[in-house]
Formats: C-alpha cells, structure tokens, sequence
C-alpha cells in the first residue's frame, strides 16, 4: 500500500499550476488583452496599414510591409492568448514584440514617454508566460506524440 504526501503534492500543484484565484486573474488578463491586440491594436494594421502611416507621422519609417507583418503577429498573439494550450507562447511572444515596441517609440520615434505603457505590457506578458509554463510543456508533448 503506498501512502500519499499530502505536503509534496501541494508544493508540486503551486509551482506547476496557479491558484484559482490566480488563475481567474490570469484567464480575465488574457481575454481582455486578446481582444484588445486581435481588434484594437492589430486589426486596424491589416484592415487599413496605409490610413494609419497617413495619420500618424512618426511610423512613416516603419515600411507598409512591416506595419502589416507586426498586425498579424499581434492578431495572432491575441488570439494565442485565449487557447489555452497556446497562452504561454502568446504572452512570451507579445512580451518580446511589445519591448520591440517600446524601443521603437523611445529611439526611432523618438518619444520615450511612449515608450512606458509597452514596457508594462510586457511585463505583464511575461508574467503570464511565466504562470502558464505547464502549458509549453503540454504542448511539445501534444506535438511529439
């Protein structure tokens, strides 16, 4: 007869799992900043690229082809981040794509005031990659297979 350890098995679920209020927090982020990247941030960039160099001056460095290439990157990101097995790669990758985003505000653009609300959304990328670990992990094992 084995026994369980209680004690292991609740040290091994906090490290592997977050909490389920954690987690709320975690899916209620997520869901909002899916919908803000698939509809406000990288929609307008593949629905009209040419309307938004016109209006805004400072992106007129950033090539059309470009512009177009980061809305389907954070069109993808948003969605990544409300699949489940996808959210920790989609808050990895926004978290680099959105330090990109700061550097390019506060050196090409010149404008590092800008350059504040990108830096906090990458950190809050990061921490959900960070919180959504396991799932890296189930999803190479779901890709092996």
């Amino acid at each position: 007869m084995t026994t369980a350890n209680p004690t292991a098995d609740f040290a091994h679920d906090i490290t592997a799992r977050p909490g389920k209020i954690r987690n709320r927090v975690l899916w209620t982020l997520q869901i909002l900043l899916g919908l803000f990247f698939v509809i406000a941030s990288g929609g307008p960039k593949l629905v009209m690229p040419t309307a938004l160099t016109d209006n805004a001056p400072e992106n007129l460095t950033i090539p059309i082809a470009l512009l177009i290439f980061i809305g389907v990157a954070e069109v993808a990101g948003g969605i990544g981040l409300m699949v489940p097995r996808l959210s920790a790669l989609a808050a990895a990758g926004l978290s680099v794509l959105t330090v990109l985003a700061a550097a390019t505000q506060a050196f090409i653009a010149d404008k590092p005031a800008m350059a504040i609300f990108p830096l906090v959304l990458a950190a809050v990328f990061a921490w959900i990659a960070y919180e959504r670990r396991a799932g890296i992990g189930e999803l190479r094992a779901a890709l092996t297979r």
